[in-house]
């Protein structure tokens, strides 16, 4: 019996590659970032499969439990439901986490398009003046525009959206995730929220979640690094995640720096003011682990990360991960890898790795810093605060290695 209602991940689709076209034109260098990750896949020598193409990642952060909520029911019409727990508070960044994405297996194959949404944690704000300032700034803006809270309404109370509600939810949602040169605060303000950490500034002096970086994906993330140093383009240091790989596991990240951008501070007329937060990422994704193969990659990224500090880290990583297995063979005897069973025309069956569809709190808080400028933060004393992330949420968060047990086959 049909509905009349367009699929969820339909409108995934309209709005992941409305976002893309919006964010190229506020970001031209998103551009080139496309050119080359297009390059480096048609060379990459292996095929690629069909969602890669299409495959975005996007991450926002938004300032209260009211916001996180209903970024939930808005990701919902969608066909996104958040996934994992991520506490970046231990790297100096006042915020935890979940990924939004679709997680049924024919969604993802269709587009896995997936967003990094986070809260700040105003607790962590360490001047209490400060931090109700924020806090009243944050609770008298609505990022949301009345029509498309309106068409969340329906999308619940009906089961779905129309054609002509599809496309206006799609963008509606759109404004929420727009860059707006005016901030809500004066430039005194901003710079005692920037004084507090830049990402506090970023959530609070806005009147929206811009979206702040959208990450296309890669089959070789060292050849696309390397094409973004030749452009000219100012990319990190350091490639987030594990070393280069025969067989890739998890997530490898790059990005280049952010970019300086214009802002007009509220109640200013004259010289603009100047903003770094937005940055352009490109990623590679490999084999899902376990959690056993969890356990074995944390622990050898500690081991590198603690290493020799007069050895590049680079060479550090290579040398701690020489200790996890890079062969089909071992990583299924050892059950450190989810899988498939893929059979071939022939008949052949073959183990498959299951894509890695999250994220690495420690990789995420990198990339964070590494684009935040020269200030450095050390570890925010408290701890997780799950339990609280999910109160604001109004929901549990799914476990990510439950999705892939249930999605795997055993050899």
């Amino acid at each position: 019996m049909t509905t009349g209602f367009v699929d969820a991940s339909a409108i995934r689709d309209r709005f992941c590659a409305a976002l893309s076209a919006m964010y190229r034109a506020e970001v031209p260098l998103y551009g080139d970032l496309l050119a080359i990750v297009a390059q480096v896949n048609a060379q990459a020598g292996e095929a690629a499969p069909a969602r890669v193409e299409i495959e975005r990642h996007g991450a926002i952060r938004v300032g209260t439990a009211a916001e996180l909520a209903m970024m939930g029911r808005a990701f919902a019409v969608m066909g996104m439901e958040p996934v994992g727990y991520y506490d970046l508070a231990p790297a100096g960044v006042p915020v935890h986490s979940t990924a939004f994405r679709p997680v049924a297996e024919e969604a993802l194959a269709r587009n896995p398009f997936r967003v990094f949404c986070s809260l700040l944690r105003l607790e962590l704000i360490a001047d209490p003046a400060l931090r109700e300032e924020a806090a009243a700034l944050l609770a008298a803006r609505q990022i949301f525009r009345p029509e498309t809270l309106a068409l969340i309404a329906r999308h619940e109370a009906q089961g779905g959206l129309d054609e002509a509600q599809a496309d206006a939810f799609v963008m509606g949602l759109l404004e929420t995730f727009r860059w707006h040169e005016d901030t809500l605060v004066d430039r005194a303000t901003y710079d005692r929220l920037l004084a507090s950490h830049r990402l506090v500034a970023d959530v609070v002096a806005f009147r929206g979640p811009h979206i702040n970086h959208l990450t296309p994906r890669t089959l070789d993330i060292d050849a696309a690094q390397a094409a973004m140093l030749a452009r000219g383009i100012e990319a990190k240091e350091v490639i987030e995640g594990p070393p280069p790989r025969a067989i890739p596991i998890l997530l490898r990240q790059t990005s280049f720096k952010a970019l300086s951008e214009s802002v007009r501070f509220a109640g200013e007329e004259g010289t603009p003011g100047r903003h770094t937060a937005r940055f352009g990422e490109i990623e590679q994704r490999g084999a899902a682990l376990t959690p056993k193969g969890r356990a074995l990659y944390d622990r050898l990224l500690a081991q590198a990360q603690g290493g020799p500090a007069d050895m590049p880290y680079e060479q550090r990583l290579a040398r701690a991960f020489a200790n996890f297995p890079d062969d089909m063979e071992a990583l299924v005897d050892q059950d450190l890898i989810y899988t498939r069973r893929v059979t071939a025309p022939d008949g052949s069956v073959t183990l498959e790795p299951l894509t890695y569809e999250d994220f690495l709190p420690v990789s995420a808080a990198g990339i964070f810093q590494s684009n935040l400028g020269a200030q450095h933060h050390d570890a925010y004393g408290e701890q997780g605060a799950q339990a609280a992330f999910e109160a604001a949420l109004g929901r549990t968060v799914l476990d990510p290695f439950a999705l892939y047990a249930a999605m795997a086959d055993r050899p």
